[in-house]
């Protein structure tokens, strides 16, 4: 099972430094790891629609008359209301919701969790090697490896079915 402490070891392998092997120890590489872990992986997650991190709620309105946005929720893709801070102005008395939501690491899929590695990597580079050269390299490696990872996610799930689509059903 993938940890928090894996992901940031790859990080720092990428850059040629030492793995680490606690979150809690008192090394510049364990301070970073703690520190931008949570924030980068929400912002990598939450930067695309990745279909490992969309979840549909149906919420209820609350005491006060209008939606709470669950707590996990990074981004909200869809919504039939006015999203004001984590509240979510309808008329409805139920409200469906199409959103990007924080994930476990150990329910990473593969494909991510190298571009995870390497996004972190760049973002440990300057205050880790302050090698300007290093981290030009990881960002072009991050921008290629997102492109797969985009591309990879975008066909996990299968087509949507064409058979009954009229266009097709007359030209045969």
């Amino acid at each position: 099972m993938l940890t928090k402490i894996d992901i940031c070891s790859m990080a720092l392998l990428k850059l040629g430094e030492n793995p680490i092997q606690s979150l809690a120890d008192n090394t510049a590489a364990a301070q970073l790891s703690r520190t931008l872990f949570r924030p980068i992986m929400d912002g990598l997650i939450a930067s695309h629609p990745w279909r490992f991190a969309c979840q549909r709620f149906t919420l209820n309105k609350t005491a006060d008359g209008d939606f709470l946005v669950p707590g996990d929720v990074l981004r909200i893709i869809k919504c039939d209301g006015q999203i004001v801070g984590d509240r979510i102005l309808a008329q409805s008395d139920k409200l469906d919701l199409l959103a990007i939501v924080r994930v476990p690491v150990d329910k990473y899929p593969e494909y991510f969790i190298s571009l995870a590695a390497t996004k972190l990597a760049m973002e440990f580079c300057i205050p880790l090697t302050g090698d300007q050269t290093v981290f030009r390299m990881l960002v072009s490696l991050y921008e290629s490896e997102l492109k797969s990872a985009k591309f990879i996610d975008s066909t996990t799930a299968p087509s949507a079915n064409i058979d009954a689509f009229t266009l097709v059903n007359v030209r045969f």
